[in-house]
């Protein structure tokens, strides 16, 4: 799997001790894949499918957008009232 990195800032994964806490090594791979300090922070504390974030990354889809398909359903904020609401949707 590949992740985008930029030159301009050092790879924050690169630790040359013992393995990082699980949740401090998502957020570091997060950071590295290009995803804002506060998203990454968020992710990196639920149960989200880490590898399907980055390869949506990967393709090229924005880190916000990726991390918004990947939501469970009751994390995600009301869309507003559009009007095509569904069979069985409020």
């Amino acid at each position: 799997m590949i992740t985008r990195q930029s030159s301009a800032r050092p790879a924050p994964c690169a630790s040359p001790g013992p393995p990082l806490d699980v949740v401090e090594w998502r957020l570091c791979r997060l950071r590295e894949a290009g995803f804002p300090a506060a998203l990454a922070t968020s992710l990196a504390r639920k149960r989200i499918d880490l590898h399907a974030l980055l390869e949506l990354v990967d393709a090229g889809c924005p880190p916000e957008l990726a991390a918004r398909i990947l939501s469970p359903f009751e994390d995600l904020a009301p869309l507003g009232d559009v009007g095509t609401a569904g069979p069985g949707l409020p």
